[in-house]
Protein backbone atom coordinates (compact mmCIF):
# COMPACT_ATOMS: atom_id res chain seq x y z
CA UNK A 1 0.00 0.00 0.00
CA UNK A 2 2.87 2.30 0.87
CA UNK A 3 4.26 1.42 -2.38
CA UNK A 4 1.10 2.36 -4.59
CA UNK A 5 1.01 5.81 -2.43
CA UNK A 6 4.33 6.60 -2.82
CA UNK A 7 3.43 6.37 -6.72
CA UNK A 8 0.64 8.94 -6.83
CA UNK A 9 2.45 10.93 -5.01
CA UNK A 10 5.36 10.86 -7.13
CA UNK A 11 3.28 11.66 -10.25
CA UNK A 12 1.00 14.63 -8.14
CA UNK A 13 4.39 16.10 -7.45
CA UNK A 14 5.33 15.79 -11.51
CA UNK A 15 1.65 17.36 -11.98
CA UNK A 16 1.87 19.92 -9.84
CA UNK A 17 5.41 21.03 -10.61
CA UNK A 18 5.55 24.83 -11.47
CA UNK A 19 8.38 24.17 -13.71
CA UNK A 20 5.71 22.55 -16.47
CA UNK A 21 2.03 24.07 -17.11
CA UNK A 22 -0.20 21.59 -16.30
CA UNK A 23 -2.04 23.03 -14.35
CA UNK A 24 -2.33 25.92 -16.59
CA UNK A 25 -3.53 23.67 -19.36
CA UNK A 26 -5.88 21.33 -17.48
CA UNK A 27 -7.75 24.43 -15.73
CA UNK A 28 -8.21 26.04 -19.41
CA UNK A 29 -9.37 22.52 -21.03
CA UNK A 30 -10.84 20.81 -17.80
CA UNK A 31 -11.64 23.50 -15.02
CA UNK A 32 -9.81 21.70 -12.73
CA UNK A 33 -6.22 21.38 -11.65
CA UNK A 34 -3.47 18.81 -10.02
CA UNK A 35 -3.45 18.80 -6.49
CA UNK A 36 -1.34 16.88 -4.00
CA UNK A 37 -3.99 14.04 -2.69
CA UNK A 38 -0.86 11.95 -0.78
CA UNK A 39 -0.30 13.65 2.53
CA UNK A 40 0.73 12.81 5.76
CA UNK A 41 -2.65 12.70 7.31
CA UNK A 42 -4.05 10.26 5.21
CA UNK A 43 -0.47 8.22 4.39
CA UNK A 44 -0.29 4.31 5.48
CA UNK A 45 2.90 4.51 8.35
CA UNK A 46 5.01 1.65 9.18
CA UNK A 47 2.99 -1.02 11.02
CA UNK A 48 5.76 -3.46 12.33
CA UNK A 49 9.36 -2.24 13.80
CA UNK A 50 11.40 -3.49 11.46
CA UNK A 51 10.99 -4.70 7.09
CA UNK A 52 14.03 -6.48 6.99
CA UNK A 53 14.10 -9.03 4.24
CA UNK A 54 13.89 -12.52 5.36
CA UNK A 55 16.72 -13.51 3.73
CA UNK A 56 19.25 -10.21 5.02
CA UNK A 57 20.83 -11.75 8.50
CA UNK A 58 24.03 -10.78 10.94
CA UNK A 59 27.72 -11.96 10.11
CA UNK A 60 28.81 -15.11 12.52
CA UNK A 61 31.52 -14.02 14.43
CA UNK A 62 33.96 -16.53 12.74
CA UNK A 63 32.74 -14.85 9.43
CA UNK A 64 33.69 -11.64 11.10
CA UNK A 65 36.86 -12.53 11.99
CA UNK A 66 37.49 -13.77 8.47
CA UNK A 67 36.33 -10.83 6.66
CA UNK A 68 38.52 -8.27 8.84
CA UNK A 69 41.80 -11.00 8.07
CA UNK A 70 41.17 -11.04 4.83
CA UNK A 71 40.64 -6.78 4.18
CA UNK A 72 43.87 -6.76 5.87
CA UNK A 73 45.35 -8.86 4.00
CA UNK A 74 43.98 -7.06 0.91
CA UNK A 75 46.23 -3.84 1.88
CA UNK A 76 49.19 -5.86 2.19
CA UNK A 77 48.31 -7.48 -1.06
CA UNK A 78 48.24 -3.63 -2.75
CA UNK A 79 51.41 -2.63 -1.21
CA UNK A 80 53.27 -5.79 -2.01
CA UNK A 81 52.42 -5.53 -6.22
CA UNK A 82 54.18 -1.39 -5.96
CA UNK A 83 50.01 -0.86 -7.22
CA UNK A 84 48.16 2.54 -5.99
CA UNK A 85 45.27 1.87 -3.66
CA UNK A 86 46.40 0.75 -0.62
CA UNK A 87 45.88 3.72 1.51
CA UNK A 88 41.97 3.70 0.42
CA UNK A 89 42.56 -0.32 1.09
CA UNK A 90 43.32 0.41 4.57
CA UNK A 91 40.83 3.11 5.12
CA UNK A 92 37.99 0.66 3.69
CA UNK A 93 39.13 -1.75 6.28
CA UNK A 94 38.69 0.44 9.23
CA UNK A 95 35.36 1.69 8.31
CA UNK A 96 34.25 -1.61 7.93
CA UNK A 97 35.77 -2.87 11.10
CA UNK A 98 34.45 0.57 12.99
CA UNK A 99 30.84 -0.06 11.10
CA UNK A 100 30.21 -3.62 13.55
CA UNK A 101 32.23 -2.03 16.61
CA UNK A 102 29.65 1.09 16.93
CA UNK A 103 26.69 -0.81 15.26
CA UNK A 104 26.72 1.76 13.03
CA UNK A 105 24.47 2.63 9.76
CA UNK A 106 26.33 2.91 6.35
CA UNK A 107 25.31 6.75 6.36
CA UNK A 108 26.57 7.15 9.74
CA UNK A 109 29.82 5.84 9.35
CA UNK A 110 30.77 7.58 6.09
CA UNK A 111 29.88 10.79 7.87
CA UNK A 112 32.33 10.45 11.20
CA UNK A 113 34.77 13.23 12.22
CA UNK A 114 37.71 12.65 14.34
CA UNK A 115 35.86 15.25 16.71
CA UNK A 116 33.09 12.66 17.29
CA UNK A 117 35.29 10.60 19.56
CA UNK A 118 35.97 11.39 23.68
CA UNK A 119 36.67 10.12 26.36
CA UNK A 120 34.36 8.26 28.72
CA UNK A 121 34.91 8.98 32.68
CA UNK A 122 34.23 5.51 33.73
CA UNK A 123 35.83 3.35 31.14
CA UNK A 124 39.07 5.62 31.31
CA UNK A 125 41.46 2.59 29.75
CA UNK A 126 39.85 3.28 26.31
CA UNK A 127 41.80 6.76 26.24
CA UNK A 128 40.54 9.71 23.43
CA UNK A 129 38.02 6.93 22.09
CA UNK A 130 35.75 5.99 24.89
CA UNK A 131 32.64 7.22 23.39
CA UNK A 132 31.32 7.72 19.99
CA UNK A 133 28.79 10.85 18.99
CA UNK A 134 26.93 9.72 16.05
CA UNK A 135 25.43 12.98 14.35
CA UNK A 136 23.79 11.56 10.93
CA UNK A 137 21.37 8.68 12.89
CA UNK A 138 18.49 7.93 10.97
CA UNK A 139 15.88 10.23 11.75
CA UNK A 140 12.06 10.16 12.86
CA UNK A 141 9.91 11.01 9.72
CA UNK A 142 9.98 14.93 9.21
CA UNK A 143 12.95 14.86 11.98
CA UNK A 144 16.61 16.19 11.40
CA UNK A 145 19.23 13.43 12.13
CA UNK A 146 19.03 11.85 15.08
CA UNK A 147 21.93 12.56 17.19
CA UNK A 148 23.14 9.20 20.09
CA UNK A 149 26.23 8.74 22.15
CA UNK A 150 27.54 4.87 21.46
CA UNK A 151 29.84 3.57 24.37
CA UNK A 152 33.07 1.85 23.13
CA UNK A 153 32.90 -1.42 24.21
CA UNK A 154 36.18 -3.14 22.84
CA UNK A 155 39.69 -2.40 22.80
CA UNK A 156 40.70 -3.61 19.45
CA UNK A 157 38.09 -0.78 17.81
CA UNK A 158 40.18 1.46 19.73
CA UNK A 159 43.58 0.54 18.26
CA UNK A 160 42.36 0.20 15.03
CA UNK A 161 40.90 3.64 15.08
CA UNK A 162 44.25 4.76 16.55
CA UNK A 163 46.67 3.31 13.81
CA UNK A 164 44.68 4.98 11.52
CA UNK A 165 43.94 8.73 13.04
CA UNK A 166 47.85 8.50 13.74
CA UNK A 167 49.20 6.88 10.62
CA UNK A 168 46.44 7.26 8.30
CA UNK A 169 44.76 10.49 7.62
CA UNK A 170 47.72 12.66 7.49
CA UNK A 171 48.48 10.55 3.74
CA UNK A 172 45.33 12.83 2.79
CA UNK A 173 45.86 16.23 3.78
CA UNK A 174 45.87 18.48 6.33
CA UNK A 175 43.71 19.69 7.95
CA UNK A 176 41.78 16.68 7.74
CA UNK A 177 38.00 16.44 9.73
CA UNK A 178 36.38 13.56 8.09
CA UNK A 179 37.44 10.26 9.43
CA UNK A 180 37.07 8.31 5.97
CA UNK A 181 37.71 10.72 3.33
CA UNK A 182 38.75 10.24 -0.52
CA UNK A 183 41.49 11.73 -2.32
CA UNK A 184 39.42 14.34 -3.78
CA UNK A 185 38.53 15.73 -0.47
CA UNK A 186 34.60 14.01 -0.01
CA UNK A 187 33.75 11.80 2.34
CA UNK A 188 33.64 7.95 1.07
CA UNK A 189 31.20 6.78 -0.96
CA UNK A 190 28.09 4.49 -0.03
CA UNK A 191 28.56 2.23 -3.01
CA UNK A 192 32.16 2.02 -2.68
CA UNK A 193 31.80 0.94 0.53
CA UNK A 194 29.60 -2.29 -0.40
CA UNK A 195 31.53 -3.13 -3.22
CA UNK A 196 34.41 -3.51 -1.11
CA UNK A 197 32.05 -5.39 1.12
CA UNK A 198 31.06 -7.63 -1.85
CA UNK A 199 34.24 -8.33 -3.47
CA UNK A 200 35.57 -9.27 0.43
CA UNK A 201 32.25 -11.50 0.65
CA UNK A 202 32.32 -12.77 -2.97
CA UNK A 203 36.09 -13.81 -2.10
CA UNK A 204 35.48 -15.81 1.12
CA UNK A 205 32.64 -17.57 -0.56
CA UNK A 206 30.26 -16.78 2.51
CA UNK A 207 26.63 -17.86 1.76
CA UNK A 208 24.15 -14.74 0.93
CA UNK A 209 22.31 -12.32 3.08
CA UNK A 210 25.10 -10.04 3.72
CA UNK A 211 25.11 -6.62 3.36
CA UNK A 212 26.45 -3.21 5.26
CA UNK A 213 23.67 -3.79 7.68
CA UNK A 214 24.98 -6.78 8.64
CA UNK A 215 27.64 -5.11 10.81
CA UNK A 216 24.75 -3.33 12.55
CA UNK A 217 22.68 -6.49 12.98
CA UNK A 218 25.95 -8.56 14.33
CA UNK A 219 26.74 -6.13 16.91
CA UNK A 220 23.59 -6.02 18.48
CA UNK A 221 23.11 -10.09 18.53
CA UNK A 222 26.89 -10.80 19.86
CA UNK A 223 26.54 -7.75 22.38
CA UNK A 224 23.00 -9.88 24.13
CA UNK A 225 24.27 -13.25 23.03
CA UNK A 226 27.99 -13.09 23.50
CA UNK A 227 28.75 -10.23 25.86
CA UNK A 228 25.75 -11.05 27.37
CA UNK A 229 24.63 -7.31 27.79
CA UNK A 230 21.17 -6.39 28.55
CA UNK A 231 18.67 -5.90 26.23
CA UNK A 232 18.07 -1.90 27.30
CA UNK A 233 21.98 -1.26 27.02
CA UNK A 234 21.53 -2.70 23.28
CA UNK A 235 18.64 -0.43 22.98
CA UNK A 236 20.58 2.71 23.46
CA UNK A 237 23.31 1.71 21.88
CA UNK A 238 21.65 1.29 18.66
CA UNK A 239 19.55 3.92 19.18
CA UNK A 240 15.97 2.66 18.99
CA UNK A 241 12.95 4.37 20.66
CA UNK A 242 11.82 0.96 21.74
CA UNK A 243 12.99 -2.07 22.84
CA UNK A 244 11.10 -4.02 20.12
CA UNK A 245 12.83 -2.64 17.69
CA UNK A 246 16.04 -4.31 18.70
CA UNK A 247 14.66 -7.30 19.67
CA UNK A 248 14.14 -7.67 15.81
CA UNK A 249 18.17 -7.44 15.07
CA UNK A 250 18.71 -9.80 18.39
CA UNK A 251 16.13 -12.12 17.89
CA UNK A 252 14.92 -13.07 20.97
CA UNK A 253 13.67 -10.64 23.92
CA UNK A 254 15.05 -11.52 27.55
CA UNK A 255 12.17 -12.56 28.56
CA UNK A 256 11.59 -15.66 26.62
CA UNK A 257 15.51 -16.43 27.34
CA UNK A 258 14.48 -16.36 30.94
CA UNK A 259 11.54 -18.24 30.31
CA UNK A 260 13.25 -21.08 28.37
CA UNK A 261 15.55 -21.28 31.12
CA UNK A 262 13.01 -21.38 34.06
CA UNK A 263 11.18 -24.23 32.13
CA UNK A 264 14.18 -26.23 31.68
CA UNK A 265 15.05 -25.49 35.36
CA UNK A 266 11.70 -27.19 36.11
CA UNK A 267 12.14 -29.95 33.99
CA UNK A 268 15.58 -30.88 35.53
CA UNK A 269 14.19 -30.25 39.04
CA UNK A 270 11.48 -32.83 38.52
CA UNK A 271 14.09 -35.48 37.13
CA UNK A 272 16.08 -34.89 39.60
CA UNK A 273 13.10 -35.44 42.07
CA UNK A 274 12.35 -39.00 40.72
CA UNK A 275 15.98 -40.15 40.95
CA UNK A 276 16.29 -39.10 44.62
CA UNK A 277 12.50 -40.74 45.04
CA UNK A 278 13.91 -44.00 43.32
CA UNK A 279 17.50 -44.01 44.95
CA UNK A 280 15.45 -44.21 49.03
CA UNK A 281 13.04 -46.82 47.63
Amino acid sequence: MRSYQTSIKLFCDYATDIRYDWNEQSARLFGSVFVQIVTELNRVTHSVPTETRPKKRPFTQNELQQLFDLADLEVVRIRESGRRGGLAAWRDAVALKTTYAWGLRSNEVRHLQFVDFSRNGSAPYFGDFGVLRVRWGKPPRGSAKKVRSVLTVWQWSVDVVRDWVEWGLEEFGDPITDLFPTSGGKIVGESHLWSKLRALVDELGFPPGLDIHSFRRSYATHLQYVEKFDATFVQHQMGHAHVSTTTGYTLLPDYQVLALKAAHERTLAAAQALIDEKRKS
